[in-house]
Parts: structure tokens; sequence; C-alpha cells
């Protein structure tokens, strides 16, 4: 009997069901006969195409993946935590927050909240998919820069969450089209506070007073140019501003959806460091070359 492989784990839909009912009927006598065999393997075979179309983008999903857009190569998803560690143990690197006990975030007013860094976002140690976080701007560029990049511009950063560049767009995306969200034409694939997907977000329970926090890296749908989270989950630094102000874009779990939109431009001093701004890093197209 032939064996269908689905996923990785290889069965016999025929063998299953035989061994189920020796004399399986759908309907009178469907399954009877010397065809029985070659309806249940055309069966297997929609199941398996069903299947692999639904896959969601977190079972497609590689982390440390890079998209080209334009002449820019951009990181797929927000910088985590796990390509951060072998970066800071090689430079020496320890955060502000980490130096200060802490980082921040907003209960009622400015909160302290020891032990609190990017390794352990909300207090308990992170995983290694979670985005980076209690980061600040100078730290982002620096950590940009030390794994052969840089911080986007807020004009690139705009471009690639919001117009749709890719030659072959996925389903539901169209080339040259402008969306309102990063996610399109609608934010229910992000993860947002309210009005988005329903996504549990990572933070342990009792630690938020408002919110569920982040979620791990290609949890989300991908949006506008396959790129992950562009919209919600955490603010993301853009090398764009003027003195000690940098502007964050894409809003994050903190917010909902109206906070996605391309004429949101918020601003924060660059040493903020809270756990609901991240980064990601793109890399030029005269860089790639060398």
């Amino acid at each position: 009997m032939r064996r269908v492989s689905l996923l990785g784990a290889s069965f016999s839909p025929v063998a299953h069901l035989e061994a189920s009912n020796q004399s399986v009927w759908w309907g009178r006598g469907w399954l009877s006969g010397p065809r029985c065999q070659r309806r249940l393997l055309a069966m297997a075979l929609v199941w398996l195409l069903m299947g692999l179309a639904g896959l969601s983008s977190a079972q497609a999903f590689t982390l440390g993946e890079r998209v080209r857009i334009g002449s820019l190569e951009w990181d797929r998803h927000e910088f985590t935590v796990g390509q951060l560690r072998p970066l800071a143990k090689q430079h020496g690197f320890v955060s502000r927050a980490e130096r200060e006990g802490g980082g921040t975030i907003y209960e009622m007013g400015w909160t302290h909240k020891p032990d609190w860094t990017w390794q352990a976002p909300f207090g308990s140690p992170a995983k290694d998919t979670e985005p980076a976080v209690h980061i600040t701007f100078d730290e982002a560029a620096q950590i940009c820069r030390w794994s052969g990049g840089r911080l986007p511009t807020d004009a690139e950063w705009r471009d690639a969450a919001y117009l749709e560049q890719r030659s072959s767009p996925a389903p539901g995306f169209a080339r040259g089209t402008r969306y309102n969200y990063p996610n399109g034409a609608s934010a229910q694939g992000s993860h947002c506070l309210k009005g988005c997907a329903n996504h549990a977000g990572l933070a342990p329970a009792g630690r938020l007073t408002r919110g569920v926090g982040h979620v791990a890296a290609g949890t989300t749908e991908p949006g506008v140019n396959g790129l992950f989270d562009m919209g919600g989950n955490v603010w993301e630094w853009v090398d764009t501003g003027s003195g000690q102000e940098r502007i964050t874009r894409g809003a994050s779990w903190w917010y909902g959806p109206e906070r996605q939109v391309e004429s949101d431009v918020a601003t924060k001093p660059k040493d903020t460091r809270v756990a609901y701004i991240g980064f990601r890093c793109v890399r030029d197209a005269v860089a790639l070359r060398r």
C-alpha cells in the first residue's frame, strides 16, 4: 500500500480507513469496488495540498531570515533575543537597562521594572525568538552595525511597510499598491491591544496592567513585502529625528490598530528603554556586493 508524507509524517490514508472499518462506506458503495484505493489516494492528495496551503506563517518561518526589497536587504522580523545573545557575548555588550537594574513601562506613569531587560523583557528569561526590547536607539544602532547593517531611515521603513514591491506578491497583495496597514488592507493579521489577531502574548500572568506583551517572531501573518510585525508587536526605532528624539514606527501590543497607519509619526527620546520598543536592521546593496 502506498504511503503519503504529510508535513514530515508518513501515513497511509487507505490503511488507516481499512484498519478502522474493514467495510468502509461513504454513500452507497462509493468506496467499494476496484477503484476504491485510487479514490482514496486522490482524497489523500487533496488533504495534503489543503494542509500545505493552510500552513501558518510560523510553521513556514526561519529565524534570521532576510528579504530583498528594492536596494536594501531587510531583516524579515524584528531583531530577536537569540540574535543578540552571541553579539552581546562577543562585544561585551551590557545594555543601559541592565546597568540600571531594569527597564521601564507605563503604569499610571513611568515605572522602573527591576530585572526587566532584553534578556528578560517581563522579568522572566526570554526565548530566543522574542524581540529584543528595553534597547535604546543608540544601542539598537550599534547592534545593527555589529551585525553588518544599520537602522533604516523613516522613509525606507515606510516604503517597506506600506508599499508592495515584490514582483510576485503573495495572495492578497498587489505590486505597486500602497496599503493602509503593514499587514495590508487591515491590521487583522497583526498583534495589537485590541482589534487585531487574537494572539496570546508572552508576558507572564499578572506582570502587566495593560495588554498581554509581545509575541515571538514569526507568530503573526507576514504582511506587505513578506515582512513580519511591521505593524504591532513592538515599536521599531528608525534613524530619523532631530536632537535627542528619534522616530519609532509600527506601534506595539500596547496600542490598537489606529497607531499602525503611515500618518502616525511617534517620536521618543533616544535613551528610552521600555518593554515595547525594539528594532530591525537593513543592509545596503553596495555592502551586499562586497
